[in-house]
C-alpha cells in the first residue's frame, strides 16, 4: 500500500543526505516535496499541516543545521514526528478484573469486519486464550454462516442464535462463556452499507447487553480519507477503544493509516495484511513508521520467522547448509516454512533498503508457486539427486508440474548455482555474484 509515498520519501531523502550543510530554503523545498507526496497519499490535509509543522520547527534548529549529518537528522526528525502523528507506542487490549475479555467488533458492511472477529480469535487463540465467536449480526444471514465457516477453519466454537434478537443472544453467549471456562468473547455486531440510526441504535442495545472491555471499529484502508470520515461517524454517536485497519496489502495510497490515530483520537490496535486468517499484526507505530520511511521492519520479520518456522529443523536445515549438502528435498522444507511467514513480497518491504535497492523488481508468488509444483513433481530420489534429471525425466516433471521442460531446466540450473554458493561458503570462498532467485523478475509498476 505504500509503495508509491515510500518512494516519494525515499527520493526526497536521498537528496538531504547529498547536502554537506542543509539551509533554511533547502529545508522548505524538501518538506514542501514530503507535504505533495502525503496529501497524494491522500492523508488528511490537518494531519500534514501538523506532522510538518513541528517537523520544520525541529528541522531549522541550530543543532541540526550546523551537525556534520544534517540530512539525516532531518530524517530522523520526521521518522519520531511521523511516530507520534501514529500513536506513538502499541496499546495493548484491556485487561478486565474478570474474564471473559468482551470484544465488540463494529463496522460497515464490506470493511472486513466478520472476517477481522475470526482473525481476532485466531491470533488470541495462539497466545493461550480460549476465545468464543458470537454471530450477533442478525440482519445478514450470510454473515452468520460466513462466522461460523470461519470458526471452523480456525477451531473456535461460535455461538449462533437466529431467532434471537442481538442484546438476548449477547446475554446469551456470554454466560455460556462462563460456564464453559472460555475468557474471550468476540461479538460480530451487524454493519451496514452506511451509518444510520438503525444501525446505531442496535450498536448501542448490543453494547449495553454485553458491556464490553474494547470497541474496535473495522476500517477498509483502501477507502483512504472516506475510512476517516466513517470512524468520525462513529464516534459521533458511541464510544471506541480502538481501531482495526483492514486490507493494508491492498493497491490504494494509504492515508487512511496515517490520519486515523490523530484525527480521531483513538489508537490504531490491529492492521489485517491479506485475506488469511492469520494476516493480523498488532499495530506498532514505530514497525508502520519505519516501512512507510523504506527502513523496513525487521523486528516484524523476525516475529513471524520465529512463529513459522520449527527451531529443530531449522537447525538441521544450517547444518545442511553448512556442510553443502542441502537438496531439493529440504528446499522444499523450508519453502514451506517461508509461505507460513506470507506473501513474499511482503516479506521483502520489511527488510531495511529493500524498496530502494530493488526498483521496480517484483517477487511473483505465482512464479514462485510454479518452482514448489516442479519440486514436487519430482520423485525423492531426484529431489536428492537432481543431476540424474535427464530428457525424459524433465518432460515427465514438466508434465506433472504444468510447466515446460525450460522452466524445470531453469529451477535445476539456479539450485545448481545456489549449490556451489553454499559450497564456497562453506569453504570459506567467495560466493558466486549475480545468483538468480525463482520468480524474481522486472516488469512496470502499474
Amino acid at each position: 500500500m505504500f509503495d508509491t509515498l515510500s518512494g516519494r520519501l525515499s527520493d526526497v531523502f536521498v537528496r538531504l543526505r547529498g547536502k554537506g550543510r542543509l539551509t533554511d530554503a533547502d529545508v522548505d523545498e524538501a518538506l514542501r516535496d514530503v507535504r505533495i507526496a502525503l496529501l497524494e497519499a491522500d492523508v488528511n490535509i490537518a494531519v500534514v499541516k501538523s506532522l510538518l509543522a513541528r517537523v520544520r520547527e525541529r528541522a531549522v534548529d541550530t543543532e541540526v543545521t550546523k551537525s556534520l549529518t544534517p540530512g539525516q537528522q532531518v530524517i530522523k526528525i520526521v521518522s519520531e514526528e511521523l511516530i507520534v502523528t501514529l500513536g506513538e507506542e502499541a496499546v495493548p487490549l484491556a485487561r478486565p478484573a474478570a474474564p471473559p475479555l468482551v470484544i465488540l467488533v463494529a463496522g460497515l458492511q464490506g470493511s472486513g469486519k466478520t472476517t477481522t472477529a475470526a482473525k481476532l480469535a485466531k491470533h488470541l487463540k495462539s497466545s493461550g486464550r480460549r476465545p468464543l465467536l458470537v454471530a450477533a449480526d442478525l440482519q445478514r444471514p450470510a454473515a452468520i454462516d460466513q462466522l461460523e465457516t470461519l470458526g471452523g477453519q480456525i477451531d473456535v466454537d461460535v455461538y449462533v442464535d437466529r431467532r434471537a434478537t442481538a442484546p438476548r443472544l449477547v446475554k446469551a453467549a456470554l454466560k455460556h462463556a462462563r460456564q464453559e471456562g472460555l475468557n474471550v468473547v468476540i461479538v460480530d455486531t451487524a454493519g451496514r452499507m452506511q451509518i444510520d440510526d438503525e444501525l446505531m441504535k442496535e450498536l448501542a442495545a448490543v453494547r449495553k447487553a454485553a458491556d464490553p472491555d474494547e470497541t474496535l471499529l473495522v476500517l477498509d484502508a483502501m477507502t483512504g480519507q472516506e475510512a476517516v470520515n466513517v470512524a468520525s461517524g462513529f464516534l459521533e454517536r458511541t464510544p471506541l477503544t480502538g481501531l482495526v485497519l483492514t486490507k493494508l496489502d491492498g493497491d490504494a495510497r494509504g492515508g487512511a493509516a496515517i490520519s486515523a490515530r490523530e484525527v480521531t483520537g483513538c489508537p490504531i490496535k490491529f492492521v489485517g495484511l491479506g485475506e488469511g486468517l492469520d494476516e493480523i499484526d498488532v499495530f506498532y507505530p514505530d514497525r508502520m513508521a519505519s516501512r512507510i520511511l523504506g527502513m523496513g521492519d525487521m523486528l516484524t520479520l523476525i516475529e513471524k520467522a520465529e512463529a513459522s518456522f520449527d527451531e529443530e529443523e531449522a537447525e538441521r536445515a544450517a547444518a545442511k547448509l553448512r556442510d553443502a549438502s542441502f537438496d531439493l528435498e529440504d528446499f522444499l522444507q523450508q519453502f514451506q516454512q517461508i509461505k507460513k511467514m506470507g506473501p513474499l513480497q511482503q516479506l521483502v518491504g520489511m527488510l531495511p533498503g529493500a524498496g530502494e535497492a530493488l526498483g521496480d523488481v517484483q517477487i511473483d508468488d505465482r512464479q514462485l508457486g510454479r518452482v514448489e509444483a516442479i519440486i514436487r513433481s519430482m520423485t525423492l530420489h531426484e529431489r536428492r539427486n537432481p543431476k540424474i534429471i535427464r530428457g525424459s525425466r524433465r518432460r515427465r516433471i514438466a508434465a506433472g508440474s504444468g510447466t515446460r521442460p525450460q522452466d524445470v531446466n531453469a529451477v535445476l540450473k539456479q539450485f545448481s548455482e545456489a549449490q556451489k554458493m553454499m559450497k564456497a561458503l562453506a569453504g570459506g570462498k567467495s560466493p558466486i555474484p549475480g545468483l538468480a532467485i525463482p520468480g524474481v523478475g522486472r516488469r512496470r509498476k502499474r
